[in-house]
């Protein structure tokens, strides 16, 4: 017998019994239980905040702009309800924003306590590593990283009081990386962030999921058409040395056909999200993405990177 055998039917035996753990048992009952949720002014947070709240949980939206058309429109679409979805102020990247949602959640605590924090507010752009000022590095880890740190350390003491579940927003991008490098870093950052906290929380009984969607630019709106004009303009006279504008126009032609063909049903996230707060036996990854997408994921983490390197310059000349 190959040695390799046993260690993979040990595998598949675990995989086997974590499956039929996740049939056998009863789904959380919503009734009673507070999440709150980053980023809801548009997005998977803005469609997770209405499901939550239909599904009978009590739901803090946190909203970067309270008063935009998006935490309006957010309001208007929960007011048929019950009244247990509550808009609050929340930039990520403000500590005194972060602490005040402490309070208000703590002030408004339903009967069965705080259950969970998603964290989902993120930000997007395009381009190459050198196009990028300092100032940009620093936003996009202060919101996507730092962000999602800020309001888990927050909250972790009222997370391990009642036993509830903390979700962050990854991609598939922590994998590989296609002209956004600036997002990937944060996604790859937040994956070992959560790497580390899931295994810290088990004994606390606290449950840490990464959700992991593909392309869903067209529904998230993450991440908006990008202009070669606006990316030239910004580059500094070094690059502009460098590269020409034909080049940024193909590299902006290109990124806009990936962003074109996203999918537009953001709901398949959203249905991830609510099984990682509501399943009895949640997964510790899901990755929500096409079958394409989840072979550049597996080439990615199996093969040598000179494959990976091939496939995807391969992408980008064409």
């Amino acid at each position: 017998m190959c040695p390799g055998v046993p260690v993979l039917l040990l595998l598949f035996l675990l995989l086997l019994l974590s499956r039929l753990g996740r049939r056998g048992a009863a789904a959380l009952e919503p009734a009673g239980r507070a999440v709150l949720i980053t980023g809801c002014d548009s997005g998977f947070g803005h469609l997770l905040a209405l499901r939550l709240h239909r599904l009978g949980f009590t739901v803090f939206a946190g909203c970067l702009c309270p008063a935009g058309d998006g935490a309006r429109r957010l309001q208007r679409e929960a007011a048929a309800g019950t009244g247990r979805l509550r808009v609050l102020q929340l930039d990520v990247t403000c500590a005194r924003d972060v602490l005040a949602a402490k309070e208000l959640v703590l002030s408004h605590l339903p009967e069965k306590g705080f259950w969970g924090l998603v964290n989902n507010a993120g930000i997007s752009t395009f381009g190459e590593t050198g196009w990028l000022s300092m100032e940009k590095y620093e936003k996009f880890a202060d919101v996507n990283l730092l962000g999602s740190i800020r309001t888990t350390l927050a909250f972790l003491p009222l997370l391990r009081k009642y036993k509830g579940r903390i979700v962050f927003m990854s991609s598939i991008i922590a994998y590989f990386t296609l002209g956004n490098g600036i997002y990937s870093m944060t996604k790859a950052a937040i994956e070992k962030f959560c790497d580390a906290l899931r295994l810290e929380m088990k004994k606390f009984g606290v449950r840490v999921c990464i959700i992991q969607p593909g392309n869903y630019a067209r529904s998230t709106k993450i991440q908006p058409p990008v202009s070669a004009e606006e990316i030239w303009n910004e580059l500094s006279e070094e690059e502009k040395a460098v590269y020409n504008k034909e080049y940024v126009q193909e590299r902006a032609n290109f990124f806009n056909s990936i962003l074109s063909e996203g999918s537009a049903n953001g709901n398949e996230v959203v249905d991830a999200i609510v099984d990682a707060l509501t399943s009895p036996a949640p997964k510790a990854r899901y990755m929500v993405a096409k079958l394409k997408e989840k072979a550049l994921v597996f080439v990615c983490a199996l093969f040598p990177t000179t494959v990976m390197d091939s496939i995807l310059s391969y992408a980008l000349s064409k």
